[in-house]
């Protein structure tokens, strides 16, 4: 994959969210607002989180725009249904905006949050590096509420090491 094509990268992305996908279908709709410990996210935060910012913060700033993230509490989607349909929503929103860039807009600058000016291409990089952090933090937390969990690329661990020679 070149990290630089823009039909590349968001191959790379759609692959990315569908193992994040995998493991959101996973959590339990009682436990959307559930929190491994006082101050932690929820499940729900989690989603509303890595909604919002993919599309109010990367796809702004990836098409040149300033970040509009309006935060991850409840006031935005509150309950399961709705935390779902806020999820697909703005997922759908921030990869139809990232679908449309071309290769020369990907190595322009953009400018993130903190200041930063850098290649669009590495903001995007950044982007997906964020789902995958908070995708480990979506799996762990399943595992705590008792939550069989798929493994990420088709094998678990002891199934690697009972095929390793």
């Amino acid at each position: 994959m070149d990290q630089r094509s823009a039909a590349g990268l968001v191959r790379y992305l759609a692959r990315i969210r569908q193992r994040t996908e995998r493991v959101v279908a996973l959590v339990p709709p009682d436990r959307i607002e559930w929190r491994p410990a006082p101050g932690a996210f929820s499940f729900g935060d989690l989603l509303r989180h890595l909604a919002a910012i993919d599309r109010y913060t990367f796809a702004e700033n990836l098409r040149g725009r300033p970040s509009t993230y309006p935060g991850h509490r409840p006031e935005l989607a509150a309950g399961y249904e709705e935390v779902m349909s806020f999820w697909r929503r703005l997922r759908a929103e921030s990869f139809a905006l990232i679908e449309e860039l071309t290769d020369e807009q990907l190595r322009s600058s953009c400018t993130t949050p903190g200041g930063a000016d850098l290649p669009a291409w590495k903001w995007l990089r950044a982007m997906i590096e964020h789902e995958v952090h908070h995708r480990g933090q979506i799996y762990l937390m399943l595992r705590l509420c008792g939550v069989e969990t798929p493994p990420l690329y088709g094998l678990t661990s002891e199934e690697v090491a009972a095929r390793s020679g």
